[in-house]
């Protein structure tokens, strides 16, 4: 599938030539990106499939490791979904989320792969975390209840790689990415996140000329979101350039209201009707936005891609793969 292009990537430093690297969810959305970065700087990129490698069955984890034979781990993969996926599936996304992180830390400290690099959630964060959320409030309270058990499944990576780093020396990191949007997103309606969802509304609205369209919630709700090419060079650079168990959040910085995020959508995707917001949806966390101070100031990372150039592609890209994805 094709790409947009938004941002001139940073130069490609020598670390990664003929480094041996394997990527857990490295078909998926954002491990595409993050297998493409890899590949352009000279990796040796091993991307396991779901269907090869069960990665809840402890022996599928050590037989990838043992295949790979990585110098780096890049562990990606999750089941994830938007606010509805969550409410349907709190046990399943607790049990496999777990699971996976737990054999990943304990067969890569087997295995003497000489760097973890793990992505946690935003939805980690406390329910009522102060704003910005900073990495020290993690564990400031309870997540927000219908996601809490995805949350909380994705936290325990940081204690592994704390407790890890302490015991084993398992040089490991873990990122914290907020809600990522792009081309080559999941455009499903039952299991999308908001950007997605909203877009396929919208241009499908205004293909059909309805004259509204339903959202969930109330639109009240503010969202930080972070272009996925952003995404994936913060993670390479953080997996190059950092060496420590201390939490790392990635972000634009820059808040947004659900209200305000339709507006700008249904402009991008030229849709010209009026919305229905239908407050008997839940609305998830009240406001999210990070401190990104911490992975300016520890591997130079900064977002690069404005919301309203990375919104524009990412309509571009789900035109021209329309009916691709309709058909699925």
């Amino acid at each position: 599938m094709g790409r947009a292009v938004v941002t001139s990537p940073r130069p490609m430093s020598s670390f990664w030539q003929d480094k041996h690297v394997a990527v857990t969810g490295g078909a998926g959305f954002l491990g595409g990106f993050v297998v493409d970065r890899l590949q352009k700087a000279g990796a040796r990129v091993f991307v396991p499939r779901s269907r090869d490698y069960d990665l809840v069955d402890r022996a599928a984890v050590r037989r990838l490791l043992a295949d790979a034979r990585p110098d780096v781990v890049f562990h990606l993969a999750a089941q994830v979904g938007g606010i509805g996926a969550n409410r349907d599936n709190p046990g399943r996304f607790l049990f496999e989320n777990a699971m996976m992180g737990l054999h990943m830390f304990e067969e890569c400290r087997l295995a003497k792969v000489r760097k973890l690099v793990a992505t946690g959630t935003i939805c980690a964060y406390p329910k009522f975390a102060p704003v910005p959320f900073k990495e020290d409030d993690l564990w400031n309270g309870y997540p927000e209840e219908t996601n809490a058990p995805y949350g909380i499944a994705k936290k325990m990576m940081l204690v592994a790689s704390q407790g890890y780093r302490e015991q084993y020396g398992l040089n490991s990191v873990v990122l914290f990415p907020v809600n990522l949007y792009g081309p080559r997103d999941n455009f499903d309606l039952h299991t999308s996140h908001v950007i997605p969802a909203m877009i396929r509304k919208f241009v499908g609205a205004r293909e059909r000329g309805d004259g509204e369209v339903v959202l969930w919630g109330d639109g009240s709700p503010t969202r930080e979101f972070l272009y996925v090419e952003d995404a994936a060079e913060g993670i390479v650079m953080g997996a190059e350039r950092y060496d420590s168990s201390d939490p790392v959040n990635l972000g634009s910085g820059v808040e947004i209201s659900i209200r305000d995020l339709a507006e700008k959508i249904a402009k991008a995707a030229r849709y010209e009707g009026k919305f229905v917001w239908d407050t008997s949806k839940p609305n998830g966390q009240p406001r999210r936005r990070l401190d990104v101070t911490r992975a300016k100031e520890r591997f130079g990372f900064e977002a690069r891609t404005s919301f309203d150039r990375g919104v524009a592609a990412t309509v571009a890209w789900f035109e021209e793969h329309q009916e691709e994805i309709e058909k699925k």
